[in-house]
């Protein structure tokens, strides 16, 4: 695993506005709905989307469903996603909303997936309307 972060991460350094690192992630397991949980603390269950992977910024940990394999391009993406919060975490980015957050993470997962002639709309079903409601901030 930690070849795959560290390659993830150049990459990541590489091709968007965030710097190179040598403080990996830890990386946990555990089933979606515990996932969900952490990310959906306080919405009721029947408003959650599904939930693959989160990560944590105080323990600087990306934990992903335990069974998540990283044998296929879009589980991969799943990865990259996570890794650029990461990223923003260690170089101390602030957002004003969770969505803004999301934005970049989105863009690296969408790239990522376009070295293996996928999107996110093909791998996970995420339109671009859905993709512009989740990377905005409503106030």
């Amino acid at each position: 695993m930690t070849a795959l972060l560290t390659a993830l991460a150049t990459w990541l350094a590489a091709n968007f506005d965030l710097p190179p690192i040598h403080d990996l992630p830890k990386v946990r397991f555990m089933p979606s709905a515990q996932i969900s949980d952490l990310r959906y603390r306080n919405i009721a269950a029947k408003r959650r989307r599904l939930v693959m992977a989160v990560y944590d910024d105080a323990s600087r940990t990306i934990v992903m469903d335990d069974a998540w394999t990283g044998q296929s391009a879009e589980e991969l993406s799943i990865l990259v996603h996570e890794m650029v919060h990461h990223l923003q975490n260690l170089a101390g980015h602030q957002h004003p909303c969770r969505g803004a957050r999301e934005k970049l993470a989105y863009e690296a997962q969408e790239r990522f997936l376009g070295l293996f002639d996928l999107s996110l709309a093909a791998a996970f079903e995420l339109d671009p309307m859905t993709l512009k409601v989740s990377t905005a901030c409503f106030y």
